[in-house]
């Protein structure tokens, strides 16, 4: 009965249906989210900005010397050491003193690496009979890359929840911690209550042990009567809070941010001390509640949720979070890899693009969009990455040549996951197998050595859901009069 189970269960899922889907999301929404989320492009010339608009991706060619563009299948790209990529074009309108003249539906930007048996792929419509006539083993699997030649694979990440509350015992007394992640931009933000029941506050580019009574002045809550009000009316609460007030050198807002100025930026002008703090607050301080003046006082709020929650793991009342739970985790597939190797490299095609209307403008030549772009900018970036597996932020070994041994071997190494941390510490709790894996993760497919259990592979009938986005449940939270910090 198991038996039969299993494949009426492989009759419509493919054993890397989670890497399929999550590329074909990124194909779908992904590079789209990235375009809009700088929709316009200023440049050094004056009057002249490009207002960026919708992405078309075609399906995979490859340039011929003598005849043009034609269309390529994985086999070819193989066997003459091609990389299967499909030509990305860009809608870029140039806006001329406010007066936008359209002059192109669309530019080419570069190339993006195709996933096999995707939506891009041409495989993915082909027979069996047809996948057999172009070269293709018909079981394979797809959900793999061809870069120049090599055959690669994106391997899994796993890493903490991001946007969640965390509460841990340290050393030094009780942390609240959060991963706020916003946009590809993560910052680790924490409040911790040292066993004297003292809060300090950190966050991105900021010294240790600021003072969160100082924090929460500047942020809005100026007088103590409005910071008591604000906290829980839990007695152990409210004597943390009393004791914190007691302690805390500035009372108003205007001593609160001149401290806290000084604190950030020392021995420099006042002015840029002002500048600096308000740019750290509104951009490295829990940015995915907010990065405008409007969102200071839910900052305020969440913080202030972060301190009770350290309290009550102080007195007892409530149990520290399991980091190894895995409700705790999430794991990168390879959709959101390349979106974030896509935002890394688009980057560099404003500030190339930007650098080039300059250029133009100094030389006095007509400011076209399609002489503008540099079509290399982008693509070799995504290239390097995906050829050596040297990802952005450091990670290395994101991209690896596909295990072809066996069959068995190929399917395992397309379901693994790896861990971001380091072999050469112990890291014995995290190597341990937890209750929570059971379903999810194979007990025992693991090397053995340093990597053990840092090294992990999907169970057999495991699936990963590709997420939804964040904005629409927060709409819906809102509608139900949720406030910031209550979840």
């Amino acid at each position: 009965m198991v038996d039969g189970l299993i494949e009426s269960y492989f009759k419509s899922n493919t054993l890397v249906n989670q890497q399929l889907l999550s590329y074909n999301k990124f194909v779908d929404f992904g590079i789209q989210k990235v375009v809009d989320r700088i929709g316009k492009i200023h440049t050094n010339v004056e009057g002249f900005e490009l207002k960026l608009g919708k992405v078309r991706i075609e399906q995979p060619r490859y340039y011929e010397v003598k005849g043009g563009y034609r269309q390529v299948l994985p086999n070819e790209a193989r066997l003459r050491n091609l990389s299967y990529s499909a030509p990305v074009f860009l809608e870029i309108i140039p806006v001329f003193n406010g007066v936008e003249r359209p002059v192109y539906s669309d530019v080419f930007i570069g190339e993006l690496p195709v996933m096999l048996k995707s939506k891009l792929c041409y495989l993915s419509n082909l027979r069996k009979d047809e996948l057999i006539k172009n070269g293709e083993d018909p079981d394979d699997p797809g959900g793999y890359f061809v870069i120049n030649g090599s055959e690669r694979v994106l391997v899994s990440i796993e890493d903490l929840v991001p946007n969640k509350l965390m509460i841990t015992k340290e050393r030094n007394g009780i942390v609240s911690k959060i991963f706020s992640t916003h946009y590809g931009f993560r910052a680790r933000c924490v409040v911790e209550r040292n066993v004297d029941g003292f809060y300090t506050a950190e966050f991105p580019s900021t010294p240790s042990g600021t003072p969160l009574i100082q924090l929460l002045r500047v942020l809005g809550l100026e007088k103590n009567e409005q910071v008591l009000s604000v906290f829980s009316s839990d007695s152990r609460v409210k004597n943390d809070v009393i004791l914190n007030l007691e302690g805390e050198q500035s009372q108003t807002r205007e001593e609160a941010v001149d401290m806290l100025s000084r604190r950030l930026s020392p021995g420099q002008p006042s002015e840029f001390r002002l500048n600096r703090m308000e740019n750290l607050i509104d951009n490295y301080l829990l940015p995915h509640i907010g990065v405008s003046k409007s969102a200071r006082m839910d900052k305020a709020h969440y913080l202030i949720r972060m301190a009770e929650r350290a309290t009550g793991v102080a007195y007892k009342e409530a149990a520290p979070d399991d980091k190894d739970h895995y409700a705790n985790k999430r794991v990168k597939l390879a959709g959101d890899l390349m979106e974030e190797l896509f935002r890394y490299a688009f980057q560099f095609l404003i500030k190339d693009l930007v650098y080039q209307a300059s250029r133009a403008d100094a030389r006095g030549r007509r400011l076209q969009v399609h002489t503008l772009i540099r079509q290399d900018v982008m693509g070799d970036r995504i290239k390097y990455a995906m050829a050596t597996g040297n990802w952005i932020a450091g990670q290395t070994g994101v991209s690896q040549l596909l295990d072809r041994v066996s069959y068995v071997s190929t399917i395992s190494h397309l379901r693994r996951i790896i861990s971001p941390l380091s072999k050469k510490h112990p890291h014995f709790k995290a190597r341990d197998l937890h209750g929570t894996h059971i379903g999810k993760l194979c007990p025992n497919e693991t090397p053995e050595g340093p990597s053990c259990s840092l090294v992990k592979n999907l169970s057999v009938m495991a699936e990963v859901s590709i997420g939804v986005e964040e904005e629409e449940l927060e709409r819906i939270l809102k509608s139900y009069d949720v406030k910031i910090g209550d979840v």
